[in-house]
């Protein structure tokens, strides 16, 4: 089977439809045959003689023909095929746990095809009824920042269309589910800055009605009681899309604040590589002054300077994960495996935006 990782908005289905092909009719036209013999002299049947073989061989090349090994799958009752639903294919996290499920479905012999919801719960609706016609073998997603119900999923389930979520997944929901510790990955990275010596500790959050956000926060708060450190609501900022802009805005009222913190833990590195440029900027150093900690370990996080403290959350790997999960489900049509979940570890990596471990003794 040839593999093809295809990457498509919900319109751009439509849009493909449209784009003309060459196709099997026009090469027929071409030769004077009838387009069953030149489908089998493709197919290289025994019937077909070499000379015609090679007469099609030759308007192949002159015309721009290429087989549209889907169409002739799905002909064939043969059609192995992943869909995955994903926020944005720009986010580096994102783009790693695509090339992970890539490389598994390949191995594995799985056409991979991939939406992009950009976050909005109605175009996530949209690509999930689309794929409810059974256009692929089985279907892997990370929901939308704006997702807060899953009965667009319910239909996917009627049909036995089977269904892993990866990283934001939905609560309360029966499905298989890939993910790490988000909770204790956010206790680590904030125990790490108060084993360094700080005391007063603040933390950028995502959306706080994301689950992985709400995990990372309780995290960050059980770290401090545990340690018994005052939780002070001030050195909590809330972002609405963990981006840069916000890093920065949320930075920024840490630094006029009266008492300003010696410590930030950041629900990602985005958040964490605008606040070292605003504490720099201030004349802040780092650690010296103040330690900043990251969460997703970005390509980012090795080139700001200080380089970054982060947890690396297994991107890749995840998608390893979710693509081996789903593809047992789609080869075994096994009840037990369709609600399994698998928790990844995560390591915390420590790089100089962070003081060591006893640089305060």
């Amino acid at each position: 089977m040839i593999f093809k990782l295809a990457l498509f908005n919900a319109n751009d289905c439509i849009k493909i439809m449209l784009k003309k092909r060459i196709t099997i009719k026009d090469l027929a036209r071409e030769l004077g045959y009838a387009p069953s013999t030149i489908s089998r002299a493709l197919n290289n049947h025994p019937g077909i003689s070499k000379k015609t073989k090679e007469e099609v061989q030759k308007a192949v090349k002159k015309l721009g023909y290429t087989q549209n090994s889907i169409a002739s799958n799905f002909r064939k009752n043969t059609m192995l095929s992943i869909g995955i639903i994903v926020p944005r294919i720009g986010i580096h996290f994102h783009s790693l746990v695509i090339s992970g499920i890539e490389e598994m479905a390949y191995m594995r012999k799985y056409n991979v095809t991939i939406f992009q919801s950009q976050d909005s719960l109605d175009r996530e609706k949209e690509i999930a009824k689309i794929l409810q016609t059974k256009m692929v073998d089985g279907i892997i997603v990370c929901l939308a920042l704006e997702t807060n119900n899953y009965d667009h999923f319910n239909q996917l389930k009627d049909n036995k269309v089977p269904v892993v979520f990866y990283d934001r997944v939905p609560e309360n929901y029966e499905a298989s589910k890939i993910v790490i510790n988000d909770y204790q990955s956010a206790y680590k990275a904030t125990e790490h800055l108060i084993s360094s010596g700080c005391k007063r500790i603040a933390h950028i959050s995502g959306n706080p009605e994301v689950s992985i956000y709400k995990e990372r926060l309780k995290g960050y708060k059980a770290a401090l009681v545990k340690h018994n450190i005052p939780l002070d609501e001030k050195l909590i900022e809330y972002t609405k899309d963990l981006n840069y802009d916000e890093g920065v805005y949320s930075a920024k009222k840490f630094l006029n604040l009266e008492h300003k913190p010696d410590g930030i833990f950041c629900a990602n590195d985005y958040t964490a590589v605008s606040t070292i440029q605003v504490f720099k900027k201030a004349n802040y150093s780092i650690p010296g002054d103040i330690s900043v900690v990251g969460f997703s370990n970005y390509p980012i996080s090795r080139i700001i300077e200080p380089t970054l403290t982060t947890i690396n959350d297994r991107a890749f790997e995840m998608g390893q994960a979710a693509a081996n999960l789903l593809i047992r489900q789609i080869e075994e049509k096994s009840e037990i495996i369709s609600s399994e979940t698998v928790v990844l570890e995560t390591e915390l990596i420590i790089r100089d935006s962070s003081k060591s471990f006893n640089s305060h003794k």
